[in-house]
């Protein structure tokens, strides 16, 4: 940052405290990128984000940086917050149109009920059945406390690891890793892994209550 970028990508808690720090000055900004905008622009970060960008804009300037705004869903409110970043002849670009539904055709959806004493030994056995011994399997938990029991569980017969907030990134890129390369078969996680992950060739998602 002292020898000067042409490219900052960050989260806005990072980039707030680099402002506040005074090792970083925005005011020649001349692109705005705000990726998954609906969730930048919901309550816990939008203020942070109109911090950030406040040095960036000035009210009716015409040297206001170019805005861009990329999300995979935009409300309606999304375009009513948007206004505040965007000129007043934006362009809105849609790569989705019609194709509207949530999920793929190609995948089977099934849901089980179980008492939540049984699931580890009902997940196990989803996993024998639909993954097999060598397939892999994400399972998405609600709490990290969660996460970490099931993994631990005796019921599951393959090799588990978790996945949430409280792992170091550092830890968190190894297990990553060690799941695309087959070193364990199932990941279990907290929503931290639901969105920006690519991970090829997984044969089953398991959603251990409805998400929210």
């Amino acid at each position: 940052l002292k020898s000067g970028i042409d490219i900052l990508v960050g989260t806005p808690g990072r980039i707030k405290d680099h402002i506040q720090n005074s090792k970083l000055e925005l005011s020649s900004v001349k692109h705005v990128v705000l990726d998954e905008v609906d969730h930048m622009l919901d309550m816990g970060f939008a203020e942070q984000v109109e911090e950030i960008l406040g040095s960036s804009y000035k009210k009716g300037s015409e040297n206001n940086p170019q805005t861009l705004l990329f999300s995979a869903t935009c409300p309606r409110w999304v375009y009513d917050v948007a206004k505040k970043y965007m000129k007043d002849g934006y362009e809105q670009i849609d790569l989705i149109g019609k194709k509207t539904q949530r999920t793929a055709m190609t995948v089977e959806h099934l849901a089980i009920q179980c008492r939540s004493s049984q699931r580890a030994g009902v997940l196990g056995d989803i996993i024998q059945v639909y993954s097999g011994s060598r397939g892999r399997t994400i399972v998405f938990c609600e709490t990290k406390k969660e996460a970490n029991e099931l993994a631990m569980n005796a019921s599951l017969k393959q090799d588990a690891q978790s996945l949430h907030g409280d792992i170091p990134q550092k830890q968190r890129e190894i297990t990553l890793k060690g799941f695309r390369n087959g070193v364990f078969e199932v990941l279990i996680a907290t929503n931290v892994a639901a969105r920006g992950l690519d991970i090829p060739e997984v044969d089953l998602v398991v959603q251990c209550s409805p998400p929210k």
